[in-house]
């Protein structure tokens, strides 16, 4: 665990270039929708939203105008129906806006909606945020890459993301995971190791404790935890290679000290081994889709120069791969990683991983 200071200075929007445009038009990402982020800043006032136990949580719940409030509640119900549903305006009479929340912690200082169903007390989130474009690249990468799918929509300069529900991670280390059994442990110390595998695999970086959340799935007498990634601004732009490990936050200490505890080497290299061969496995299975993403980013401008000289020389250090001192822009650097591990595990059998017969 290093002490130094991994990011330095706050990181810039990018615009969606014509492209990138024209993929997310391609595959249903891009729908006009009847508000945007800006329309949301026209609050009137606001208050602080405290936790259970009366804690700050960075988030402010603001309230409109009543003239402004009948219009705004209107849209949010139309672009919760066009995330979930068909579009249509049949489920407004059961809908509700409970909450319109906002931070101005962290990059993308989005809207937090809380949408209730009347009838039974059910409800769900989404967030408005400012359009980036290495947050999209992030969004489509984790949709295509991780265990998981996911489900947002681009208008414009708004985004619109789906709620990613589980426990967050900052709250999991201090409260729960005392509480876990030796077996638990075990199991968490090998998704965070899968986990930080695939951040570094695909330059997802910033992961600390708060900017995950874990996931407890209950699965005959116990219970599994898995980790998914909920912050997608930092994706492809940081020259520091560490910025891209979750190892190396403070914030994950505990994670780190879980893994040396409850881990050998030989099964950290094993379980690396693993997700290296998972996501090159997922790169085939996602085709066409994956490869029109990568030619769009290796020609994008999400990243500074002296950032991606840094990271090439950093993950030429890793691979002795000559090819990435040639790369003159991030999405380069991004799709020849991506090319190195589908060209070096993509045929990785369970044999070679218990025999730890090729290259970690």
């Amino acid at each position: 665990m290093m002490e130094e200071r991994l990011m330095s200075k706050k990181k810039p929007a990018y615009p969606v270039n014509k492209r990138l445009d024209d993929y997310l038009s391609n595959y249903n990402r891009k729908i006009e929708i009847p508000i945007f982020y800006d329309d949301l800043l026209r609050f009137a006032g606001s208050v602080v939203v405290y936790d259970k136990n009366d804690e700050d949580t960075l988030w402010i719940r603001v309230y409109y105008s009543e003239y402004d409030r009948k219009e705004i509640d209107y849209s949010l119900k139309k672009v919760y129906s066009i995330l979930h549903s068909d579009g249509s305006d049949n489920i407004n009479q059961y809908l509700n806006v409970d909450a319109v929340d906002f931070c101005t912690f962290g990059n993308s200082k989005p809207f937090r909606i809380k949408i209730r169903n009347i009838l039974n007390d059910n409800f769900t989130y989404f967030y408005i945020k400012k359009t980036d474009a290495s947050r999209i690249y992030g969004l489509e990468l984790e949709h295509m890459l991780s265990p998981y799918n996911l489900n947002f929509l681009v208008y414009k300069d708004t985004l619109i993301e789906e709620h990613i529900a589980g426990i967050p991670g900052d709250e999991f280390i201090e409260k729960m995971l005392p509480k876990c059994s030796e077996s638990e442990k075990s199991q968490l110390a090998k998704e965070f190791v899968k986990f930080n595998e695939r951040c570094m695999i695909r330059l997802l970086g910033d992961m600390r404790s708060y900017n995950y959340v874990i996931v407890p799935v209950h699965d005959f007498d116990h219970v599994v935890y898995r980790i998914r990634a909920i912050d997608f601004d930092q994706q492809c732009f940081e020259g520091k290679l560490k910025v891209y490990r979750p190892q190396f936050f403070k914030e994950n200490l505990h994670m780190v000290e879980l893994v040396a505890n409850k881990l050998r080497s030989d099964s950290v290299a094993q379980y690396k081994l693993e997700e290296r061969s998972i996501v090159a496995k997922r790169i085939l299975s996602s085709g066409n889709r994956i490869k029109k993403l990568r030619a769009i980013v290796k020609t994008d401008k999400i990243s500074t120069k002296e950032n991606i000289i840094l990271l090439r020389e950093q993950i030429y250090e890793l691979t002795l791969d000559m090819d990435f001192k040639k790369c003159r822009t991030m999405g380069q650097i991004l799709d020849l990683a991506l090319q190195f591990v589908k060209r070096n595990y993509e045929d990785v059998s369970m044999k070679q991983i218990i025999e730890h017969s090729i290259k970690i």
